[in-house]
């Protein structure tokens, strides 16, 4: 397995995202981006992006923060997160930073990209698919954020799109999915979204243990979501 640190900038800050592919298959191949929840980028993300690399893919832990910046509270993390909430055109350029280094790499196919993200980072693959990025041929957001931009027209979007959500989510109640579900329809988007019953937000995360406040690790849950993420990706990239 290949990996490497790649440095990429937006605007005066520096970006550090972790890339990895497997070195015995020869040629250019479809990458994954990977976008971090609202604690920044950690190991977690980081072999997830060995595990598309397992896979046959190029996966890539992007760098929302710069530097590689990761809060060590809930108090910090929400300070990492709030201007990209409260100005989603600096969400949107943000990530679009990432697309644009990733399909530079001398092994990713920069016609075949897609993107999966955790928590915030699945608001951050939804504002992606939102925004029209070509070559972004689908997006995977887990136990995301569904808001979409307050002052976002409704435009076509082309990049096919899968939601995956524990029902029991107080940051994506059914309301919230009910109106993601109307915004999908409404852009005339290849979309799906998967609930899964009595799940709660942060399923993935075995660190989650807080029912009480909407956060449990279900390793159901996220097993199927797997399995439901490489068939989305097999059919969308190839």
């Amino acid at each position: 397995m290949h990996t490497e640190t790649i440095e990429y900038p937006h605007g005066d800050v520096k970006c550090e995202g972790y890339l990895a592919y497997d070195a015995a298959i020869k040629g250019k191949r479809p990458a994954v981006i990977v976008s971090h929840a609202w604690s920044g980028q950690e190991d977690i993300i980081r072999d997830k992006a060995n595990q598309l690399a397992a896979m046959g893919y190029v996966g890539f832990a992007l760098d929302m923060y710069g530097s590689r910046r990761r809060g060590a509270s809930n108090d910090e993390n929400n300070a990492l997160m709030q201007p990209f909430m409260k100005d989603r055109a600096l969400l949107e350029g943000r990530i679009n930073a990432a697309v644009t280094e990733v399909k530079k790499h001398l092994m990713v196919d920069a016609d075949r990209i897609g993107a999966m993200g955790y928590c915030f980072g699945g608001l951050c693959v939804l504002d992606l698919a939102r925004s029209g990025t070509l070559g972004v041929r689908g997006v995977v957001a887990i136990h995301g954020l569904l808001t979409p931009p307050p002052s976002r027209r409704t435009k076509t979007i082309t990049a096919k799109v899968l939601a995956l959500h524990g029902y029991e989510d107080p940051m994506a109640t059914p309301d919230q999915m009910r109106d993601f579900c109307a915004e999908m329809t409404e852009a005339k988007a290849d979309w799906q979204l998967h609930a899964f019953g009595h799940c709660c937000h942060a399923f993935t995360n075995p660190q989650a243990n807080d029912r009480a406040h909407g956060m449990q690790y279900d390793p159901i849950a996220e097993k199927r979501s797997w399995i439901l993420l490489k068939n989305f990706f097999e059919e969308v990239l190839g």
